[in-house]
């Protein structure tokens, strides 16, 4: 069973990622039993910690496709470093990921966990694709292939180009 939580605020590209327009002002973690009627976007968030926010991704690439989004902006891959605090967050995003993808596609036998790294990332916000093959349509796969230093980078390996000495 889905929670659903709202999160108004200012983050034109946290929206931007879950694919909603702007946002009426509003505090954090109304009470939907409290909101006007029709207060729309709603979003209905899969998981949400004080580190990370999981949802399905309203463009499915893939038999089941979530995001994993930091909480606290990161804009790309390209802003990780060698560090234990980025170290660290991108291995409870991939957990996130792998978490959600193990109960919701059991039966898939193939998943693929990444990021799209500039210029072929969507949004200026971090966020790790977490794909349950196939990819549907087909011809998606295209967009997570990596490219060299570009196109799409695998979750372990950003964690071994990331992770501290």
């Amino acid at each position: 069973m889905k929670s659903e939580i709202l999160i108004f605020g200012n983050s034109d590209k946290l929206r931007a990622i879950a694919g909603v327009g702007k946002w009426r002002e509003r505090p954090h973690h109304v009470s939907s039993a409290r909101l006007p009627p029709n207060p729309l976007p709603l979003l209905s968030f899969t998981l949400f910690d004080d580190k990370v926010v999981a949802f399905q991704d309203i463009n499915p690439s893939a038999f089941r496709h979530f995001l994993v989004i930091p909480v606290e902006h990161i804009p790309t891959v390209n802003d990780l470093q060698k560090r234990d605090e980025d170290y660290s967050l991108v291995n409870h995003m991939l957990n996130v990921g792998k978490t959600l993808l193990h109960q919701d596609a059991p039966q898939s036998k193939d998943y693929r966990f990444g990021f799209h790294r500039p210029p072929f990332n969507s949004v200026d916000h971090l966020h790790l694709h977490c794909l349950a093959l196939p990819f549907i349509p087909r011809w998606k796969h295209v967009k997570y292939m990596s490219l060299g230093h570009h196109g799409f980078v695998e979750a372990e390996q950003l964690l071994e180009k990331i992770k501290p000495s």
